[in-house]
């Protein structure tokens, strides 16, 4: 039988290489355009270069498989936590407001902040669209990043994000590395800002359970809520212990 039309079948068809990438691209378009998505967007879409960078970073990600003292050890844990105390006196009103707001007190927050872009310093230089493109189109986690594909161009659509936005190697960007649902949900303003980046986090914090007063190391209620972050168990784990020693815990 022949397929109708829409049905699973005319699907852009994800790929394991850059060669079936531009066809991909023009059959996803014409997917994102009956799905609403706009010229701006599209075009966008159309001008995005397969992410090789992208795809080797994506089948390399050791660090995580590493034990707790030395995943802590290769992010600089130590000087995080440093720089993390210093960072939560000199912008003490900052974290004070978003603490009376959302309930979560500096010490995760500043720990997130120095582990995804060492407080700024590494926020990524991949063109995000492309990256979060390529990841769609690859053929190892397509849903996911389909799913991160169609909020990006939302976001482009709307005027929120740029077509030339830099990030790092699976499309996150900005302070806290923010991927694109959830800038759609939580995020606020310029992500590239300091404030607005820990003020999103917060917000995305609280939106998964995170619960004033109440301790977030493992076991703790709040412990889930930076479950929630970050998959990883060593990452959530250094979250924990970094945020409260910078909290002087």
């Amino acid at each position: 039988m022949m397929a109708a039309p829409g049905t699973q079948a005319d699907a852009a068809q994800c790929g394991n290489g850059p060669g079936g990438f531009e066809t991909w691209k023009r059959e996803f378009a014409a997917e994102a355009q009956g799905k609403g998505i706009g010229a701006t967007a599209l075009g966008a879409l159309m001008q995005t270069n397969y992410a090789s960078a992208t795809i080797a970073a994506d089948r390399g990600q050791h660090s995580f498989r590493l034990s707790l003292e030395a995943f802590m050890a290769k992010r600089g844990a130590t000087t995080i936590v440093a720089r993390g105390r210093s960072l939560k006196q000199s912008q003490a009103a900052l974290f004070s407001s978003i603490q009376q707001r959302y309930g979560v007190p500096p010490g995760p927050l500043i720990a997130i902040w120095g582990m995804e872009t060492g407080f700024g310093s590494q926020r990524g230089n991949q063109n995000m669209l492309s990256s979060i493109a390529t990841l769609a189109y690859d053929c190892r986690r397509p849903e996911f990043f389909t799913d991160q594909l169609y909020a990006a161009l939302k976001l482009i659509d709307r005027g929120s994000l740029s077509p030339s936005q830099r990030g790092s190697m699976h499309g996150e960007v900005g302070q806290t590395q923010f991927m694109p649902k959830n800038i759609l949900a939580y995020g606020t303003g310029n992500l590239d800002v300091a404030a607005n980046a820990l003020t999103s986090t917060a917000a995305f914090l609280r939106a998964h359970g995170w619960r004033a007063g109440a301790g977030y190391q493992p076991g703790e209620p709040n412990f889930a809520a930076i479950e929630a972050w970050n998959a990883a168990q060593v990452y959530q784990k250094a979250i924990a212990i970094m945020g409260r020693q910078i909290d002087g815990q």
